[in-house]
Order: C-alpha cells, then sequence, then structure tokens
C-alpha cells in the first residue's frame, strides 16, 4: 500500500523580521550572506522570508532581501511597522500591511502571504472579544489577495538569540555546540508537539509551517537543524506547497491565535490545557534554563550565587 503524501512528515522553514540589524556573532549583511550559505549547505530548497519593510533602513535592508530572492527564497509581507493588530486602530494597521506590500513590490518571488506580528491576528486583549477587529482583518486580506501567512509550528528562537546577545555584551562563556543542540532540539520538539496535537486535532498530518527568525542562531544553525529534521524524519518542503494545505482554509473560531493555527483549532476543539497545547520552546523560563543548565550559555555571575 502506497504512503499518502500527508501521511509523511512534512515542514517548510519560514523567517520573520528581516531584515534584522546586527547580532552576537554577525552584522546584518553577514548574517544574510550566511544564512543563504547555510541554506544553499543544507539544500533546503526555498524557504520564505517575511520581511517587516521598517527594516529597509537597517544596513542595506532592501539589498539583502533582493538577496534573499536572487538565491530562490520567497518574498512575503510581515508588515511595515511591526504592531499589534489587537492594539492598533483597524484602519492604521491595514494601511501598514498596504504600506508594506508597496515597499515589497519590486522584489522578485514575492508571494501573496500576509503574517501578523506576534501571531496578533487582531484577537488579543479585553477591546477586541467580538472577533470584529480579527474579522476586519481577515476581509482586508481576502480584499487584497492576501493570505494569512500562518504558523503551526511556533518557536521562541528569538529568546534565545537574546540570551546569546546579552551573554555576549556581558564577556560571559559561549558553548557553540552546546547552544546548537539547545535550538535544534527546539525545533525539532517543537516540530514533533504540532505533529502529534494536529493528529489529535484534525486526524491527519498537514504540511507544517515552522516559524523562525533571519537572526544569528539561524545564519549559525541552520545546517545542524535540517540534519536533524532530516534524522528524525521529516522532509524540508517548499512553502507553496505548505500554504495550499487544506488547513489554509481552516480559521479557527477562538480569537486567540498566539502558538499558531493548530494551537488555535485546537482550543476550538475543547481543548484548553495549556500544558497539552505549548512545549518547552515557546516558554523563556525553559529556554533561560535549557540554555544555562547544558553550559550553552553562561550564567550571570548573581544567578551562579543564588544556587
Amino acid at each position: 500500500i502506497s504512503e499518502k503524501p500527508l501521511d509523511r512528515k512534512q515542514i517548510a522553514l519560514t523567517y520573520d523580521d528581516a531584515p534584522l540589524g546586527d547580532g552576537p556573532r554577525y552584522s546584518g549583511v553577514e548574517r544574510t550572506d550566511a544564512l543563504i550559505r547555510q541554506l544553499y549547505e543544507a539544500e533546503s530548497g526555498p524557504v520564505a522570508i517575511f520581511v517587516t519593510t521598517k527594516g529597509f533602513e537597517l544596513q542595506q535592508g532592501s539589498e539583502r532581501i533582493a538577496a534573499y530572492a536572487d538565491a530562490g527564497h520567497y518574498i512575503a509581507n510581515h508588515s511595515d511597522q511591526h504592531m499589534w493588530g489587537s492594539r492598533t486602530p483597524t484602519a492604521d494597521y491595514i494601511a501598514d500591511i498596504d504600506r508594506a506590500e508597496t515597499k515589497l513590490a519590486m522584489f522578485d518571488n514575492r508571494r501573496p502571504w500576509f503574517r501578523f506580528p506576534f501571531l496578533d491576528e487582531g484577537g488579543q486583549g479585553d477591546t477586541n472579544k467580538s472577533g470584529e477587529t480579527r474579522d476586519a482583518y481577515r476581509t482586508a486580506l481576502a480584499e487584497r489577495g492576501l493570505i494569512s501567512g500562518y504558523v503551526t509550528v511556533d518557536t521562541y528562537d528569538w529568546h534565545l538569540d537574546s540570551l546569546w546577545s546579552q551573554a555576549v555584551q556581558d564577556g560571559r562563556a559561549i558553548d557553540m555546540d552546546a547552544l546548537s543542540k539547545v535550538y535544534v532540539d527546539m525545533v525539532v520538539d517543537a516540530a514533533n508537539h504540532y505533529d502529534q496535537l494536529s493528529q489529535r486535532v484534525l486526524d491527519r498530518r498537514p504540511i507544517q509551517v515552522l516559524l523562525l527568525h533571519e537572526n544569528d542562531l539561524a545564519a549559525t544553525f541552520t545546517v545542524d537543524m535540517i540534519e536533524a529534521l532530516r534524522a528524525d524524519g521529516w522532509e524540508i518542503t517548499d512553502p507553496d506547497l505548505a500554504f495550499a494545505d487544506p488547513i489554509v482554509n481552516q480559521m479557527p473560531a477562538t480569537l486567540h491565535s498566539g502558538g499558531g493555527r493548530i494551537s488555535a483549532l485546537a482550543m476550538d476543539s475543547g481543548l484548553r490545557d495549556w500544558a497539552t497545547l505549548s512545549h518547552w520552546g515557546v516558554n523563556q523560563s525553559d529556554i533561560t534554563r535549557r540554555a544555562f543548565e547544558t553550559g550553552a550559555i553562561e550564567p550571570p555571575i548573581e544567578l551562579e550565587s543564588d544556587e
């Protein structure tokens, strides 16, 4: 019996907030070159780069996005000013989407995908409990021929990158091999967590969409990450295929979009236990503890003295 395509573990790689500024290891320009090299070496195929266009003011921002496009990667909209959807007047937020679309028009390999900053689709907070804001955003995207660049596998890679940056600023020791393992374990564990949750909630395996950021972790450890995913049975998949998966049309009813679409659909199904919905890679305390206990990042002296 042949295996159905969606019985396989498939995952598309997506990177938010490009072009970010300087990090603990690379300048912004150096990072773009390093990430492109890592993706090429790992034979990733195309990935999606979700661009925050205010970042064009960073060093050579638009040239860096063009470099991703020239390398065969897809360019998509992550807003201009990176605002919270539920805390911004609706008309201003929609105008911000349009502003980013205009700035992105110059690039090759454009895709009609918009990813909400903070995964805030307008339903978070006490003022948006009616769903009116979220529904207005859904209508605005549809009118513009855009789809939500949803996430199914969430990680707080940005927090681990922040811990690394702070340690470098403080002059604390970094064990690069151990740091790679924390990053890689976060991604693989997250992928398997949401794979299991999707089978429970959807009774199938969608093509997963992994949320990462265009940071120094990605520019340093992507080869390690992709090798580990493949060793665990995952196929790295084209984002075009991922965003054609039927889950694209499964719009959650819950107003809580943090954690991604599978978590939201799980909440729709009646799952409310955060321990079931979540995993260590979306918990800042758990990430910090793992980074320090594994020796990846030397903890601050005040923490050592508290032990």
